[in-house]
Order: structure tokens, then C-alpha cells, then sequence
């Protein structure tokens, strides 16, 4: 959200109001975050057969061949029957890179190393741009009916994909994001810098 200035609101105000918007975004952050790693692992593991379910039902991988994916973490939804999959069918699967403030993408491999985050990425393969990938399903901590998505805060994805919104003749990457539907909200504020995504997808929904 945007507050303007109204010169007939006192300054003091403006920022009153900014400041108890931001406290209350880090509040429910904290407890989306909460919440989904209070689910248990055979309910994950499930979930994460459902997911995989919604995905080939609503045919995202269908035309694509180079696809980024990411592994839980922080409790983030389970991504390992959908990365199983794409490899028997002979995608070519990308895990994220953190490299500074934005994100590359290297293709998974059998050696890996943790981020400062503890989190797994592939050794020994070449670095590759958001551009060239096809598809990209990225993880959130909240979303609305209207496809908004509540990241961890950092921000990554966001600039890593600003380029989608600044010219419409990118197509591609599709980009969807994978959720429990425990972590939906009623309304989420988009803001300025937050690229769309194309749908969320959840063990029970596709959300377009």
C-alpha cells in the first residue's frame, strides 16, 4: 500500500500508520510461518502427492523444458514428488542460486552446497538466467483468491523477475507458485515492486 501525503494529516500520523502496516505484515508472516511448520511429515509427504496431482491436472509442465523449482524450506510446501517426475520425464530441473540480491538458476546435479540460508544448491553447473527458463515454481508464505503472494521478506524473486514487468513481450518465464491452503489470507496489499504471478497452485487448487 501507497500512502500519500495529505497536508492535513500531521507527518507524525502518516508514519504511525506505515509503521503499524509494517509491524502487522511481519506479524502474519510470523504466524503463516508458523503455521505451515506445525503440519506434520506424513501429511507433507501427502500434500505433496496432491500437489503433483494439481500440476499434471492443470498441465504447467506441459511445453516446457527448462524448469526451476526449489526444495522446502522453513516448512515450504513438498516439492520432492514433483522434482522426482520432471526428471523421469526428461525435463531439465533448476534449483535457485543466491547470488547477491538476486537469484540464478543451476541445474540439479548429485553435488550440492548450503547458502547462508542452509539451503541446498548444485555444484558444478553452469549459472543461468531467469530468462531461459521456461517455467518457474517458486515457494510463498501467504497468497489471496487474487494470486497475490507474501514472500519471506528478502525479496529475491521479486528483483530477480522485475524484467516481466517492464515490457509485456516477455512471455516466459510462466511463473506459479506451490502452497499449502492453510497459508491462504483473506486479502494481501500488492505492492508496487511485487511481480504477478500466473496462478497458484495448492494440494486442492489452481488458482489462475
Amino acid at each position: 500500500m501507497i500512502f500519500q501525503m495529505n497536508p492535513k494529516v500531521p507527518i507524525v500520523l502518516l508514519k504511525s500508520k506505515f509503521l503499524d502496516q509494517c509491524v502487522s505484515m511481519k506479524e502474519l508472516r510470523r504466524k503463516l510461518r508458523r503455521l505451515r511448520k506445525s503440519l506434520s511429515r506424513p501429511v507433507r509427504h501427502k500434500k505433496g502427492k496432491k500437489l503433483l496431482y494439481q500440476c499434471q491436472k492443470a498441465g504447467v509442465f506441459r511445453s516446457a523444458k527448462h524448469i526451476a523449482i526449489f526444495t522446502p524450506n522453513d516448512g515450504e510446501v513438498e516439492t520432492k514428488n514433483i522434482i522426482n517426475f520432471l526428471t523421469r520425464q526428461g525435463h531439465s530441473v533448476y534449483f535457485p542460486i543466491l547470488v547477491g540480491e538476486k537469484l540464478k538458476f543451476a541445474k540439479v546435479g548429485q553435488h550440492f552446497q548450503k547458502n547462508r540460508f542452509g539451503i541446498d544448491e548444485p555444484l558444478f553447473t553452469p549459472l543461468i538466467g531467469a530468462h531461459a527458463m521456461n517455467l518457474i515454481l517458486m515457494p510463498l508464505v501467504g497468497f489471496d483468491k487474487h494470486k497475490n503472494r507474501m514472500g519471506m521478506g528478502g525479496g529475491f524473486y521479486d528483483k530477480t523477475l522485475a524484467f516481466k514487468t517492464q515490457q509485456n513481450k516477455f512471455n516466459k518465464p510462466k511463473l506459479f507458485a506451490l502452497a499449502f491452503n492453510c497459508q491462504e489470507v483473506d486479502q494481501l496489499d500488492a505492492k508496487p515492486w511485487d511481480v504477478p504471478v500466473d496462478g497458484i497452485i495448492t494440494p486442492t487448487r489452481f488458482i489462475r
